[in-house]
C-alpha cells in the first residue's frame, strides 16, 4: 500500500509539473475614451480604477479620482513664459513630480497645493525622457540624451527633495547619436535594487545596474538601430529574469522587423520575437500583472496589441492611437495619447 501511495504521489507531481498553464482567452476588450483639452500626454501615473494622475505637453498636471468624470488640472509656468512640456510623471508618497523635456530642463515637486522646482538645468542638447521611483520611496532617477560622452541620469536619496547628475567617470560611454525616446514614461524599468533603461538611435541599448545606481553595465540588443528615429522606446520587466522591448522607426511605423525582442536572463542577452509580424511600430509595452509574464499589451500610434504567449505571438485588438499604458490589475488598465485618456476593461 505504501508503494502505491508514494507512486501515485509521483504520479501526480509529475503531471502538475509538466501541465503548462492555459493562456487566458479574452472575449472582449473594451477601451473608454475620455477627451482631455488639447495637450499631448505621454505620462499617466494609476493610483486605482477611479483615480490617475497625468502630466500633459503644456505644463498641465492633472488628476481624476472619479474615473475621468471630473479633472482637477494645475498649470506650471516657468518665469511666466515658459510652459513646461511633461513627459515624465512619478509619484512619491503624497508627492508628485513631473520632469519636462528640452532645455531648460525642469523637476517639480507637487504636494497637495504647493509646487517646488527640485531640479533644473541649462544646456542645449538636454532633453530628459523618463522618471521614477523605487518602492523605498527614497530613492528615484531619471535619464536623459546625453549632453556629454554618457546618458544624463540624475539621481535622489532623499525623497525627490534634490537631485544630482551622475558624472560620465561612472557610466558607460555613448556614441555620437545614440539617445533616448520621450515617448511613454516607459525606457526605465525597476525592479527591487535593479534599474534597466534602455536606448535608441544609432545603437539600441540596455544599461543596467544592481544597485541602484552605483555601478552600470551597458548590452547590445538586435533591435533596429542606426538613425536617429529607430531603436527601443519601451521596456518592461514581469520579475528579475524575464522581460520584454519594444519600438521600431517613429518615421515609419508600419514597418514590424526587429522591433521585438525578450530576455529570460535579466537583460544581458536579447532575442527577436514575432519578426515582420505585428506589432508594428509601439511606443509602449507593459505586462499585465499576476499573469504568469504570459499577457502583455503594447500601444503607440498604430494601436493597440495584445499577447498572450509572452510576447511570442500578438493580435491587434484596437485601431485607437495611445502613447502609455499603465495597469491596476490584470482586468483593468488607463491609456494616453493626444487630447486623450483611455480606460481598457478586459472581459
Amino acid at each position: 500500500m505504501k508503494h502505491f501511495l508514494l507512486f501515485a504521489s509521483l504520479i501526480t507531481l509529475f503531471f502538475s509539473c509538466n501541465t503548462k498553464q492555459t493562456p487566458r482567452v479574452i472575449n472582449d476588450i473594451i477601451i473608454t475614451k475620455i477627451n482631455i483639452d488639447s495637450t499631448s500626454i505621454r505620462a499617466i501615473k494609476v493610483i486605482d480604477e477611479n483615480s490617475l494622475y497625468f502630466a500633459g505637453s503644456k505644463g498641465d498636471i492633472g488628476f481624476t479620482s472619479d474615473g475621468g468624470k471630473t479633472w482637477k488640472t494645475n498649470t506650471i509656468t516657468f518665469n511666466d513664459t515658459i510652459k513646461p512640456h511633461f513627459r515624465s510623471i512619478a509619484k512619491n508618497g503624497n508627492d508628485i513630480f513631473a520632469l519636462s523635456i528640452s532645455n531648460p530642463a525642469l523637476l517639480y515637486k507637487i504636494t497637495n497645493n504647493k509646487i517646488t522646482l527640485v531640479y533644473q538645468e541649462n544646456d542645449e542638447k538636454v532633453f530628459y525622457d523618463s522618471l521614477q521611483f523605487f518602492d523605498d520611496g527614497k530613492n528615484g532617477i531619471a535619464v536623459g540624451d546625453p549632453t556629454d560622452n554618457c546618458a544624463s541620469i540624475i539621481t535622489t536619496s532623499d525623497g525627490g527633495n534634490t537631485w544630482s547628475k551622475t558624472p560620465c567617470n561612472k557610466l558607460p560611454d555613448f556614441g555620437k547619436g545614440e539617445a533616448f525616446f520621450a515617448a511613454s514614461n516607459t525606457n526605465i524599468k525597476i525592479i527591487n535594487n535593479t534599474i534597466w533603461i534602455a536606448s535608441g538611435g544609432t545603437k539600441a541599448r540596455i544599461l543596467k545596474s544592481i544597485d541602484k545606481g552605483e555601478t552600470w553595465n551597458i548590452y547590445d540588443t538586435p533591435i533596429v538601430q542606426g538613425d536617429g528615429s529607430q531603436g527601443i522606446y519601451s521596456i518592461d520587466f514581469y520579475d528579475e529574469k524575464n522581460g520584454i522591448i519594444i519600438g521600431g522607426n517613429y518615421a515609419k511605423p508600419e514597418n514590424n522587423s526587429k522591433n521585438k525582442a525578450i530576455t529570460k536572463d535579466g537583460g544581458i542577452s536579447w532575442q527577436i520575437v514575432s519578426d515582420n509580424t505585428n506589432p508594428n511600430y509601439k511606443s509602449c509595452v507593459q505586462y499585465v500583472p499576476n499573469t504568469n509574464g504570459k499577457e502583455i499589451f503594447a500601444v503607440g500610434k498604430t494601436g493597440v496589441s495584445f499577447s498572450n504567449d509572452g510576447g511570442i505571438s500578438w493580435e491587434d485588438v484596437s485601431k485607437e492611437s495611445y502613447y502609455t499604458i499603465q495597469f491596476v490589475n490584470k482586468n483593468v488598465a488607463w491609456l494616453a495619447g493626444n487630447s486623450r485618456i483611455g480606460k481598457l476593461n478586459l472581459n
